[in-house]
């Protein structure tokens, strides 16, 4: 049997519009023992339809992945990013905190402003602090949100190329948009001005 607390914590997942930390769930629920709840709930919910589970330091309920099929006609399809997005965001999740200059050292092209505005609209990517370099440009990492829809817990689960064919996820231009992002360290390039700051 379940006790109060745990049913609050469980609550308290269901109603929230997004994913909670510890710490925020411990604010709406008070005294307790926040930590052995989730492991409770964890335990509960194993095997059924939905499944509680931690992403990014963040708790949320989610359809059970081998169920996914049965929903996908209620999902709206998500806007499928250009080769340019897909390196970028590739580039910003294996190599963050980066800077444009390094993203576009590594892509070897310039990239628009309107690149980066599109995966942070769709909340995967944000910025973080400036670098203490001439110029002080913008570092951008990625977030939470691209965490959780990734599936992944943290960002050492990103994906290795061995790990994605074997998945059978890479097409030939995909590959070369990965192998870019990984070897990007290689060679750390000059950062370069441009005119075109917000093209």
């Amino acid at each position: 049997m379940i006790d109060d607390f745990v049913r609050a914590v469980e609550a308290i997942l269901f109603a929230s519009d997004e994913p909670l930390t510890v710490e925020e769930i411990e604010g709406h629920a008070g005294e307790g023992d926040v930590k052995a709840a989730l492991e409770e709930l964890v335990s509960h919910y194993d095997g059924r339809g939905v499944e509680l589970v931690e992403r990014g330091k963040r708790w949320h309920f989610q359809t059970a992945p081998d169920l996914a099929h049965h929903l996908r006609r209620e999902r709206e399809e998500p806007r499928r990013l250009s080769r340019a997005a897909t390196e970028t965001l590739a580039i910003i999740a294996y190599h963050e905190p980066v800077s444009r200059a390094e993203i576009e050292a590594i892509r070897g092209v310039q990239i628009s402003k309107g690149t980066l505005d599109v995966l942070m609209e769709a909340g995967w990517v944000r910025t973080g602090k400036r670098r203490e370099t001439p110029g002080r440009p913008l570092t951008y990492l990625t977030t939470a949100e691209f965490l959780t829809h990734f599936g992944l817990e943290s960002r050492r689960d990103l994906p290795g190329i061995d790990d994605l064919k074997a998945a059978g996820l890479l097409d030939p231009l995909d590959e070369e948009a990965l192998q870019l992002a990984l070897d990007g360290d290689e060679e750390p390039a000059e950062e370069v001005e441009s005119d075109e700051e917000d093209a």
